[in-house]
Protein backbone atom coordinates (compact mmCIF):
# COMPACT_ATOMS: atom_id res chain seq x y z
CA UNK A 1 0.00 0.00 0.00
CA UNK A 2 1.08 3.78 -0.45
CA UNK A 3 2.35 5.39 2.59
CA UNK A 4 1.26 9.29 3.02
CA UNK A 5 4.51 11.48 2.82
CA UNK A 6 5.41 15.18 3.78
CA UNK A 7 4.51 17.91 1.44
CA UNK A 8 5.09 21.28 1.29
CA UNK A 9 2.08 23.15 1.91
CA UNK A 10 -0.32 23.91 -0.72
CA UNK A 11 0.58 27.68 -2.21
CA UNK A 12 -3.09 27.86 -3.61
CA UNK A 13 -4.88 27.17 -0.16
CA UNK A 14 -6.97 29.87 0.96
CA UNK A 15 -5.05 29.30 4.13
CA UNK A 16 -2.02 30.50 2.28
CA UNK A 17 -2.12 34.03 4.49
CA UNK A 18 -2.48 32.09 8.09
CA UNK A 19 1.07 30.51 7.29
CA UNK A 20 3.23 33.38 8.49
CA UNK A 21 3.71 32.92 12.71
CA UNK A 22 1.73 29.39 12.61
CA UNK A 23 2.59 27.54 15.54
CA UNK A 24 1.75 24.28 13.42
CA UNK A 25 2.27 24.15 10.09
CA UNK A 26 2.52 20.88 7.74
CA UNK A 27 1.00 18.66 4.80
CA UNK A 28 0.89 15.14 3.83
CA UNK A 29 -0.42 13.80 0.78
CA UNK A 30 -1.05 10.28 -0.51
CA UNK A 31 -1.23 8.83 -3.99
CA UNK A 32 -4.92 7.43 -4.70
CA UNK A 33 -5.73 4.59 -6.56
CA UNK A 34 -7.07 4.71 -10.54
CA UNK A 35 -10.45 4.63 -9.99
CA UNK A 36 -10.51 6.88 -6.83
CA UNK A 37 -13.62 9.46 -6.29
CA UNK A 38 -12.37 13.20 -7.38
CA UNK A 39 -15.48 14.53 -4.99
CA UNK A 40 -13.58 15.89 -1.78
CA UNK A 41 -15.73 15.69 0.38
CA UNK A 42 -15.94 11.90 -0.07
CA UNK A 43 -12.85 11.50 -0.50
CA UNK A 44 -12.19 13.97 3.07
CA UNK A 45 -15.53 11.90 4.97
CA UNK A 46 -13.45 8.15 3.70
CA UNK A 47 -10.02 9.63 5.47
CA UNK A 48 -12.29 11.38 8.71
CA UNK A 49 -15.21 9.50 9.11
CA UNK A 50 -14.09 6.27 10.38
CA UNK A 51 -10.47 6.44 12.32
CA UNK A 52 -8.79 3.56 13.27
CA UNK A 53 -8.89 2.33 16.99
CA UNK A 54 -6.22 3.64 18.30
CA UNK A 55 -6.84 6.86 16.98
CA UNK A 56 -10.29 7.10 18.86
CA UNK A 57 -8.73 6.23 21.75
CA UNK A 58 -6.02 8.71 21.73
CA UNK A 59 -9.09 11.23 21.46
CA UNK A 60 -10.96 9.95 24.03
CA UNK A 61 -7.59 10.31 26.49
CA UNK A 62 -7.37 13.61 24.74
CA UNK A 63 -10.91 15.22 25.55
CA UNK A 64 -10.75 13.59 29.15
CA UNK A 65 -7.55 15.19 29.88
CA UNK A 66 -8.17 18.41 28.37
CA UNK A 67 -11.73 18.67 29.67
CA UNK A 68 -10.08 18.94 33.12
CA UNK A 69 -8.87 22.59 31.70
CA UNK A 70 -12.14 23.54 30.15
CA UNK A 71 -11.28 22.49 26.49
CA UNK A 72 -13.43 21.79 24.10
CA UNK A 73 -13.64 17.51 23.59
CA UNK A 74 -14.19 16.61 20.05
CA UNK A 75 -17.90 15.46 21.14
CA UNK A 76 -18.70 18.46 21.89
CA UNK A 77 -17.14 20.16 19.01
CA UNK A 78 -19.50 17.94 16.22
CA UNK A 79 -22.22 18.43 18.22
CA UNK A 80 -21.79 22.45 18.12
CA UNK A 81 -20.42 22.52 14.36
CA UNK A 82 -23.51 20.06 13.36
CA UNK A 83 -26.25 22.49 14.38
CA UNK A 84 -24.68 25.13 12.22
CA UNK A 85 -24.11 23.30 9.26
CA UNK A 86 -21.93 20.17 7.35
CA UNK A 87 -19.65 18.12 9.52
CA UNK A 88 -16.56 15.96 8.22
CA UNK A 89 -16.06 13.71 11.25
CA UNK A 90 -16.25 15.91 14.17
CA UNK A 91 -14.66 18.99 12.00
CA UNK A 92 -16.99 21.92 11.10
CA UNK A 93 -16.81 22.22 7.40
CA UNK A 94 -15.97 25.91 7.01
CA UNK A 95 -15.69 26.24 3.30
CA UNK A 96 -16.11 24.48 0.09
CA UNK A 97 -14.86 24.95 -3.34
CA UNK A 98 -14.31 22.80 -6.76
CA UNK A 99 -10.66 22.32 -5.45
CA UNK A 100 -10.05 22.76 -1.70
CA UNK A 101 -12.21 22.04 1.52
CA UNK A 102 -11.58 23.52 4.81
CA UNK A 103 -12.17 22.25 7.90
CA UNK A 104 -11.78 23.49 11.27
CA UNK A 105 -12.48 25.36 14.97
CA UNK A 106 -11.44 27.85 17.01
CA UNK A 107 -11.37 27.48 20.18
CA UNK A 108 -9.33 29.56 24.05
CA UNK A 109 -6.41 27.70 23.48
CA UNK A 110 -5.94 27.52 20.02
CA UNK A 111 -7.46 28.13 16.01
CA UNK A 112 -6.88 25.26 13.85
CA UNK A 113 -7.50 24.85 9.82
CA UNK A 114 -7.09 21.87 7.80
CA UNK A 115 -7.17 22.02 3.61
CA UNK A 116 -8.07 19.20 1.94
CA UNK A 117 -7.57 19.18 -1.81
CA UNK A 118 -7.10 16.81 -5.05
CA UNK A 119 -4.10 17.49 -7.09
CA UNK A 120 -3.03 16.20 -10.29
CA UNK A 121 0.56 15.83 -10.85
CA UNK A 122 2.34 14.07 -14.23
CA UNK A 123 4.63 12.03 -11.77
CA UNK A 124 2.04 11.13 -9.14
CA UNK A 125 -0.97 10.57 -10.42
CA UNK A 126 -3.64 12.08 -8.40
CA UNK A 127 -2.77 12.88 -4.66
CA UNK A 128 -5.05 13.68 -1.48
CA UNK A 129 -3.46 16.75 0.34
CA UNK A 130 -4.12 17.40 3.49
CA UNK A 131 -2.42 20.47 5.33
CA UNK A 132 -2.90 21.72 9.04
CA UNK A 133 -2.51 25.17 10.28
CA UNK A 134 -2.34 25.86 13.83
CA UNK A 135 -2.35 29.33 15.71
CA UNK A 136 -2.15 29.15 19.59
CA UNK A 137 -3.52 32.01 21.38
CA UNK A 138 -1.49 31.57 24.96
CA UNK A 139 0.32 29.05 26.97
CA UNK A 140 -2.15 26.65 27.47
CA UNK A 141 -2.34 25.97 23.83
CA UNK A 142 1.43 26.18 23.11
CA UNK A 143 1.64 23.09 25.50
CA UNK A 144 -1.21 21.23 24.19
CA UNK A 145 0.15 21.64 21.00
CA UNK A 146 3.51 20.38 21.74
CA UNK A 147 2.15 16.79 23.52
CA UNK A 148 -0.64 16.28 20.82
CA UNK A 149 2.15 17.18 17.34
CA UNK A 150 3.71 13.98 17.04
CA UNK A 151 0.44 12.19 17.66
CA UNK A 152 -1.05 14.77 14.75
CA UNK A 153 1.06 13.98 12.49
CA UNK A 154 0.92 10.04 12.37
CA UNK A 155 -2.99 10.37 12.20
CA UNK A 156 -2.69 12.74 9.83
CA UNK A 157 -0.92 10.22 7.54
CA UNK A 158 -3.18 7.66 9.08
CA UNK A 159 -6.08 9.21 7.92
CA UNK A 160 -4.99 9.74 4.59
CA UNK A 161 -3.87 5.90 4.24
CA UNK A 162 -7.60 5.34 5.60
CA UNK A 163 -9.06 7.36 2.81
CA UNK A 164 -6.85 5.84 -0.23
CA UNK A 165 -7.64 2.10 1.30
CA UNK A 166 -11.37 3.20 1.12
CA UNK A 167 -11.29 4.08 -2.43
CA UNK A 168 -9.36 1.27 -4.01
CA UNK A 169 -12.08 -0.53 -6.20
Amino acid sequence: MTKARAVPMPGNSVLAPLYAGADLLDAFAIRLPAGASDDLEVLARAGFERPAGWIRALTRIRDVVMATVGIKSSRAIGLAAAGRGPVIGYFPLLSKSATELVVGEDDAHLDFRVTIQLRTDAANGRELVVGTVVHCHNRLGRIYLAMIAPFHRAIARANLEQAARAMKI
